[in-house]
């Protein structure tokens, strides 16, 4: 039987129509990733992905939410939304949604995603509350996984709330698209930093006498 190739780390985003919001958090975390990883083969084992929950299947990214990507230095080209799926949830390593409603419906398609299914407000806001001793000395293919892990375990001490969503920027003017774009770059950044450092960039930095 032939196998299927499975990326070492995949990343999952999900919005509601996956033409604005989770495909900005999409190809922002591209960029990020590739900037960090640039000089690593480590960058061969990340996926970045993103769905939407009510997506038409091959629709083109918003072209406002298109500018104000590319003015972040993301790129949109060859962009098509998809819809979320079981599989799709399931065979993330870490999902983060842009809504408190989108995580209920990721957690409906896989309930036992419940560790690493977080809002990425959620997710950004909870780093600060988060034990990341050694997590940059974790291989490429595990830091993920093991950040969800981490970022559960800080649950209890944040309380949920509105402050949690980001929402829609769909049949907003051009400014709109442009601030959600910005909140989502916000979020994006310090998540990619812990993601992203390269392993081997670490191992090969002298140590201190």
């Amino acid at each position: 039987m032939e196998r299927t190739y499975r990326p070492l780390v995949r990343l999952l985003f999900v919005c509601t129509g996956n033409i604005c919001r989770s495909p900005v958090a999409e190809r922002l975390t591209l960029a990020r990733a590739s900037s960090a990883l640039a000089e690593s083969p480590e960058l061969s084992n990340v996926e970045v992905l993103s769905a939407g929950v009510q997506a038409a299947p091959g629709a083109d990214m918003d072209p406002r939410s298109a500018k104000a990507l590319e003015a972040l230095g993301g790129d949109p080209v060859g962009f098509r939304a998809q819809r979320l799926t079981p599989d799709l949830a399931a065979s993330a390593d870490l999902v983060l949604t842009m809504t408190r409603e989108h995580r209920q419906a990721v957690l409906g398609l896989n309930p036992r995603g419940l560790r690493r299914t977080f809002t990425l407000a959620e997710a950004a806001d909870l780093l600060r509350l988060t034990d990341l001793a050694g997590l940059g000395l974790t291989p490429i293919d595990g830091r993920a996984r093991e950040l969800g892990l981490r970022l559960d375990a800080a649950r209890a001490r944040r309380q949920s709330g509105r402050s949690d969503d980001i929402l829609d920027p769909i049949g907003q003017r051009t400014a709109v698209h442009a601030d959600v774009a910005g909140r989502i770059d916000d979020a994006v950044r310090p998540l990619a930093d812990v993601l992203f450092a390269s392993i081997r960039s670490r191992l090969a930095t002298p140590v201190p006498a």
